[in-house]
């Protein structure tokens, strides 16, 4: 869901403009600042150790950007039932979850893509509306770019739900196994995970 924002006054500066729609410019640094970690942990120019530090600061920058948005979202916070299932509608609730539950875990690349692309997604998007301030007419080729950005990474982020799935169950399976094979576990719990690795493998689509 892309973040909407009034447009600022006829002929307004982009300072004047973010001055404005502070909230919605405080999104934009932190989702630029989430892109830029995110980069840095995919490709670790700086070391092992120095990317899995921006691993967690990437989550916790999108964690703040989302709870920046459900604020927005929901601005009037109530202790209740009504109001906590309201704020589990809201896809900005999902991905502060998200974050949270990955950020103190050991780094796994894919699931820091679909934070990734949906910070690049709503960046350009109040880049280019910045841009519309600062400028009457920007460049076609540049608003073609961000315009296909805004297209192209909704699809990409639904193909790589599936991805992250795979391998989250993988490397859970992984782990499971390592368990099992201690001397101390009890042999019966051996053969009913082993049992149930089993079944559920035979139930995942055969790979060409």
């Amino acid at each position: 869901m892309a973040d909407t924002a009034p447009n600022g006054p006829q002929g307004a500066g982009a300072v004047q403009f973010m001055m404005t729609n502070k909230l919605d410019t405080a999104m934009w640094l932190s989702r630029l600042f989430t892109v830029y970690c995110s980069a840095l942990f995919v490709l670790p120019l700086l070391g092992l150790h120095e990317a899995a530090s921006f691993y967690q600061r990437a989550l916790l920058a999108n964690a703040l950007t989302s709870a920046l948005r459900l604020h927005q979202r929901l601005p009037h916070f109530q202790l209740s039932r009504a109001f906590l299932a309201q704020a589990l509608l809201e896809d900005s609730c999902h991905y502060l979850l998200y974050s949270l539950i990955f950020v103190n875990s050991y780094p796994v690349t894919m699931s820091i893509f679909p934070v990734l692309l949906f910070s690049l997604l709503h960046a350009a998007t109040y880049t280019k509306k910045i841009l519309d301030v600062m400028v009457k007419e920007v460049c076609s080729s540049l608003l073609y770019i961000i315009d296909s950005l805004l297209f192209d990474i909704p699809l990409e982020e639904i193909h790589i739900v599936d991805i992250i799935f795979w391998t989250l169950f993988n490397e859970l399976r992984i782990v499971v196994e390592h368990l099992i094979m201690k001397p101390a576990c009890p042999l019966f719990v051996r053969r009913l995970c082993l049992q149930s690795i089993a079944f559920i493998s035979r139930l995942a689509p055969t790979v060409a």
